[in-house]
This record gives C-alpha cells, structure tokens and sequence, in this order.
C-alpha cells in the first residue's frame, strides 16, 4: 500500500527537477560581497559593541534604497525630458509611487535604529569620526535630482572637496547631477504646456482672474453686511490680504520677485498649468497629471518626515549641542535643513492658497470639454446603432484627438 500522505508532486518529495546550468541565488545577488561587508571597528579594535552592527546595516539598507530611487527618478526624468505621450504617464505614476513606498520604508526604519540606546551608541561613536552621514554622496545626487538648488542649501560644507575627501569622481557626478535638468525642472516644462492656457484657445489664466473678481466683489459686498463697523472693518482687511495674494500670481512681475527670493520655484507658466490640473483634476485627461502632482509633493512630504525623524534621532542619541562626528553641529544642521528651502515642490503645496468654490470654477467650453474627454467630442460622435448626437454628417466617426501633455 501507497504512502497516503506521499505527494504526488517530485518537487513536493524534495527532488530537484531542474539540472540546467547557472548562476545559484547567492551568485547572481552577488551576497558574499553585500553580506561580507559589514566591518564593526569595535572588533578591530578588541572591544565589541553589540549594536554597532546594527548602525552598520540600517545605514548600508539606507544606500542600498537611495540607488534603487535614484534609478527611478533618473528613468522618470528621461520620460519627462521628451515630450510627454498620454500611454506614458501611467509608467510614470507607477514609478513615482514606487519611490513613495520606498521613502515609507525609510521613514519607519528610523525606528530600528532606535532601538539602540544612547549609552550603547557613545561605545563606538568615537569610531565614526570623521564620518557623517553628511557625507553620503547618493543622497546628495537624490537631492540634486529632484531639484534642491545650491543656493538654497544651508552653507555648512559647500566645499564639495573638502566633504568627499577630494575623490574626484563623487564631485564629478554631483557637478554632472547640478547641471543636468531636475526633476522639478522638466515637470515644470510638462506644466507649462498644459492645454488650455492658450490665450487664443480657452483661456484658462483669463477666465480665473475673471472669477476671482467675482467672488472678491461679492465677498466686499457681504462685509458692508456686517451688523458692526468694527466688523465690517476687520472683514475689509481681510478681503485686502485675499486680493494681494491673488495679485501674486496674477502680476507676473510679483511672481518673479517672490521666485528670486526662493519663497516659489515654479515659472508663472507652471504654476498656472498645476492651479488648471487642480481645478479640473476629474476630467479624464488630467486625473493622471493631477495623480503625477500628489506623488510629487508626497515624495517631498516623505523626505522632510524622514529628515524630521533623523534629526529627533540624533538628539535622543547625543542631545542638541554635540557636534556631530563629521563636524557638524548635528542636530541643529539636521533641524535646519527642515525649512522650505528644502522642499522641492512648495508650490504644489502651496496651490491651496489660490483655490475657489467650485461655483466659481470657470465652466469648460465644448470644445475643451472634447479635448479633455478621453472618449472624443460630445457632439457629433457615431454610435454602433448607427445614429448621431450631433450635427455632424453621417458616417463622420470622430477621433479622440491627440494630446502631448
């Protein structure tokens, strides 16, 4: 009689099915370099700290995830550096998101490095020096790629040859990454040929300010409402403050001034395709732009949590008036560097600053409504009954026309 718990699957009895030639997992992951590399000097040095070995690992995972976004933001700013297809958007969100799930890993594991304790931690920090993690050369690259500008960095070390020890091929990709289009950049490109801002077309620009207008005179008109002059007075001033806000981004000259000052990155132009994509972000071709534009500023949000953690580590680690090991002053660099200064996309967080009622929304003409329909015009199209919607001739099957967005 048969075994009755035999399985009926070789490969389920242990039995190798394959005996084809190549690489085994360990080769083709190359582990016997990733897993040899992890040198505690404490051992070196005969006194062992037990936790220095996670401090290694938790900051070799750091580079190791720094490459793979790097990789993704490099193959994101290719697509974007020519002109942007609709079939290509979804590979965009795919890899941008890739990037946000990967930032959320490295937020949360600021936690494991926690889980050693200051005291534990002062055993072989002396090992470290001159060592910093100011000193990760990927991380800069990822900073340069998404778009954080020189001028705009705290001035502590901006002598790359002093930071990197004179290896010549890490300033040479940081100079390469300084000079090659951002990120920010060529989204600020893609923005600005966002259909609709045509003078000649829709107008979207024209049509806002109209509104805005609108909704300014009526809210004047609800102030001298108010039942007390005190009131009426407090309402006016807010009103001023409203309408000085929205005069930033209708006077292009303002706008400038505000850009030259750092406290906005974006062109006029691409401020007004990203306020254009939030308006009208339920209209089928700009779901994606509009989907692009929230990845972006979680990628931003996601590496200020990420900041904000590291520097609440550092102080629990060595307090708030240590100098770090590479020679900063820690943790108050570490805090500096959580300012806008450092946030690549303020302006898409800052959009809400512009919004109106959707009552006020600009309505889309017919012929916008059509350009922005995935499914062709409203009007005019052929059904598989063979009757129309519109005035067009028979037989007149209409395209869903192109766009470059």
């Amino acid at each position: 009689m048969s075994c009755p718990i035999k399985s009926i699957d070789p490969a389920q009895d242990g039995e190798q099915l394959g005996d084809e030639a190549g690489m085994l997992y360990a080769e083709y992951l190359m582990l016997d370099k990733i897993l040899g590399a992890q040198r505690p000097l404490g051992h070196e040095n005969n006194a062992p700290v037990h936790d220095e070995h996670l401090f290694i690992i938790t900051h070799q995972a750091y580079e190791l995830w720094f490459k793979q976004i790097i990789w993704e933001l490099d193959s994101i700013r290719n697509v974007f550096s020519e002109v942007l297809e609709e079939s290509q958007t979804l590979e965009i969100l795919r890899r941008l998101n890739r990037v946000v799930l990967i930032l959320k890993v490295l937020v949360d594991q600021v936690m494991i490095l926690e889980t050693m304790t200051p005291l534990d931690f002062m055993e072989f920090r002396n090992h470290l020096r001159p060592a910093s993690g100011f000193q990760s050369l990927q991380f800069r690259l990822l900073e340069n790629k998404l778009g954080v500008r020189q001028e705009n960095r705290v001035k502590y070390n901006k002598n790359y040859a002093k930071v990197f020890g004179h290896d010549e091929d890490a300033i040479d990709q940081i100079d390469k990454s300084e000079s090659e289009p951002s990120l920010t950049d060529l989204v600020q490109l893609w923005l600005e040929r966002t259909p609709g801002l045509e003078m000649e077309g829709f107008n979207f620009w024209g049509k806002y300010q109209q509104s805005v207008e609108v909704l300014l005179d009526q809210d004047k008109k609800r102030a001298y409402e108010e039942k007390t002059e005190a009131l009426v007075k407090y309402r006016l001033n807010e009103l001023e403050k409203r309408r000085e806000v929205y005069e930033s981004i209708f006077k292009s000259e303002i706008h400038e001034a505000l850009v030259s000052r750092g406290e906005r990155r974006f062109s006029h132009k691409a401020l007004q395709g990203a306020i254009m994509i939030t308006f009208y972000r339920d209209e089928p071709r700009f779901s994606q732009p509009h989907q692009i534009l929230t990845l972006l500023m979680d990628i931003d949000s996601l590496i200020t949590k990420w900041r904000y953690n590291h520097m609440l580590m550092v102080q629990r680690m060595i307090g708030a008036s240590q100098l770090g090991t590479g020679g900063s002053s820690g943790y108050q660099y570490l805090r500096s560097t959580l300012s806008d200064r450092y946030k690549v996309f303020v302006d898409l967080f800052n959009l809400s600053t512009f919004l109106i009622p959707r009552s006020y929304i600009p309505p889309l003409d017919e012929s916008m409504k059509s350009h922005l329909c995935y499914w062709g015009p409203l009007r005019g199209r052929t059904y598989r009954n063979g009757s129309t919607n519109g005035a067009a001739s028979n037989g007149d099957v209409r395209k869903i026309p192109s766009s470059k967005h």
